[in-house]
């Protein structure tokens, strides 16, 4: 089987039988195809026999990502991509055994989630100008990140139907759309409610017809739904006005969510729960925050520390 029928039938696997999202399809479809380019060019043809990769090939590879500069983190993403293509060819019987799985995946130094203090969180959060359409929508779309720890790319495809605002939760629907239901608070349904009455009503306006998301709840200026893109500059341009917060990405109102949560002493499991986590290993790196932060409290608080 050459690589490039095994990689579209890999693809097409993930799409309609996993449901994963846009954004993990293009993360395997690029890691798969550096490979593929860093094959073709080694073995000088334009297509290459899979059942033929080793792993002294993937090695070379590692290697050469390694050289060219390229983070552990990344190249540990790329080694997991790869041996999920293999994986999956060996359960529909094309391959006999993975020869990724004889690499080691580098060792990654595991960093704690940047998040903000809850006085940064709500400082930053109260920058958008209510006196605007746009600051109107942005305060909205703050208030209800904080309010859910829902990812960025979760919010964007939040619809009006997914919004229950009389019991103050929404649905969403994560990782291989899975979905869960997540409660907010009254702060973000007062901020939810002014961009729906004022400012949305606006932005539909501003769209042709046939281009108008009536569905969507969120929207740019054009009327039509806002990207993971556009909250990440969004954010960006916030983040300059907001004297003394330190630089933080769209992903790390998620993480100031879970610690504050956890910080006012919120159950693991239900953090869990509403982040959408499988495991709950994956929460429990919020731990270590909270115990780095009452580590620092003790140093600064007791007499002989």
């Amino acid at each position: 089987m050459s690589f490039h029928a095994a990689l579209t039938e890999f693809l097409q696997h993930l799409k309609y039988e996993r449901n994963m999202s846009a954004h993990t399809l293009r993360n395997y479809e690029s890691d798969l195809d550096q490979f593929a380019q860093f094959l073709f060019s080694i073995e000088k043809c334009d297509d290459y026999p899979i059942e033929q990769i080793d792993r002294l090939t993937i090695r070379e590879w590692m290697a050469n990502l390694h050289a060219s500069g390229r983070k552990k983190s990344s190249i540990a993403r790329k080694l997991a991509s790869l041996r999920t293509l293999f994986q999956f060819l060996i359960r529909e019987g094309k391959l006999e055994s993975n020869p990724a799985k004889m690499v080691a995946t580098p060792k990654i130094e595991r960093k704690l989630p940047t998040h903000l203090s809850m006085e940064d969180a709500v400082r930053f959060i109260e920058m958008p100008d209510l006196s605007t359409d746009l600051g109107r929508r942005d305060r909205a779309i703050l208030e209800f990140l904080y309010a859910t720890g829902i990812r960025v790319g979760e919010l964007v495809n939040v619809n009006l139907s997914d919004i229950d605002v009389r019991e103050r939760t929404a649905r969403v629907f994560g990782k291989r759309r899975k979905e869960r239901i997540v409660p907010f608070h009254d702060h973000a349904l007062q901020a939810l409610m002014l961009y729906l009455d004022t400012t949305r009503p606006t932005f539909l306006a501003n769209a042709p017809l046939a281009e108008r998301d009536a569905k969507a709840c969120f929207l740019n200026y054009q009327g039509t739904r806002i990207t993971t893109r556009s909250v990440g500059r969004m954010i960006d341009k916030y983040i300059k006005q907001c004297a003394d917060v330190h630089k933080i990405s769209p992903h790390s109102l998620r993480h100031t969510f879970a610690t504050h949560m956890l910080d006012s002493g919120a159950d693991l499991r239900d953090i869990q729960e509403l982040l959408g986590h499988a495991r709950l290993s994956t929460t429990q790196i919020y731990t270590q925050v909270s115990m780095e932060k009452m580590i620092d409290v003790y140093s600064k608080a007791h007499p002989k520390a």
